[in-house]
């Protein structure tokens, strides 16, 4: 180490290069310090749990805009997911299957009586005719079929007694012709149907107009759409629609 030189005492130089030396190590001391701070302070748990906040904020950005409202508690009435998603799912499906229960109940099969008769809910009645369209003075030709829609075989009368086609305007409003209104015929034709099996009957109309106890003058239907009906006792099919157009004109 180089000796002190100067005019004054020797210790005092030592002292001077003593307290330099301290001040020194002092400043070296606390620069470490310094950078151990930064470099902890960058593991702080504070900084590690923003990462996630900000990612979180992030998020909805990205998710479906139905979403957003979940968190509140009311995305279930918007719409969103979560729990409100399914209180929101729940009561339609339950509504959605009373009905469905409903009408399943009421187009099941009656249960048939200890007399073996088919009741009308276990009857199917369909009604055809063999043209769409007719010329006046054409006499129709209607089919009823009647088939047993039940489980298990029952007894039903399928007769002229018990069969009905009624005609009417196209809007259903007007009754035409009734089949049970001039025919002589009131035949009993009892059948055991067995379930699906079906019985066919023909009823050919003069295409006239016709009252109940066909006591007024029957007239010819004029040129136009009609809709048509068959029964059996009080069972009725759907209408289903014809037309009658004038003749051609010959040359």
């Amino acid at each position: 180490m180089i000796e002190p030189q100067g005019p004054l005492p020797p210790e005092i130089y030592w002292r001077r290069r003593v307290v330099a030396g301290v001040g020194a190590l002092a400043i070296v001391g606390l620069v470490i310090a310094l950078i151990v701070w930064t470099t902890s302070g960058s593991d702080d748990p504070k900084q590690t749990a923003a990462t996630p906040s900000s990612s979180e904020q992030a998020q909805p950005t990205q998710a479906d805009p139905s979403e957003s409202a979940t968190p509140d508690g009311q995305g279930g009435d918007q719409g969103g997911t979560g729990q409100g998603n399914n209180a929101s799912g729940a009561p339609p499906t339950s509504a959605s299957t009373t009905p469905g229960q409903s009408s399943a109940a009421a187009s099941a099969p009656a249960p048939v009586p200890a007399s073996g008769l088919c009741p009308d809910q276990n009857i199917s009645v369909v009604l055809y005719t063999d043209k769409p369209t007719y010329k006046t003075g054409d006499q129709p030709q209607f089919t009823i079929v009647t088939t047993n829609a039940g489980l298990t075989a029952c007894t039903r009368d399928v007769g002229k007694a018990a069969q009905n086609v009624v005609v009417r305007t196209l809007d259903g409003t007007r009754t035409l012709w009734s089949a049970r209104d001039c025919s002589p015929l009131q035949t009993v034709n009892n059948q055991l149907l067995q379930p699906a099996q079906q019985v066919r009957d023909n009823i050919t109309w003069s295409g006239t107009t016709s009252s109940p106890g066909c006591n007024k003058p029957r007239v010819q239907i004029p040129v136009g759409a009609y809709q048509a009906v068959g029964k059996i006792g009080e069972r009725e099919s759907a209408p289903i629609t014809f037309n009658v157009v004038a003749p051609a004109q010959e040359p």
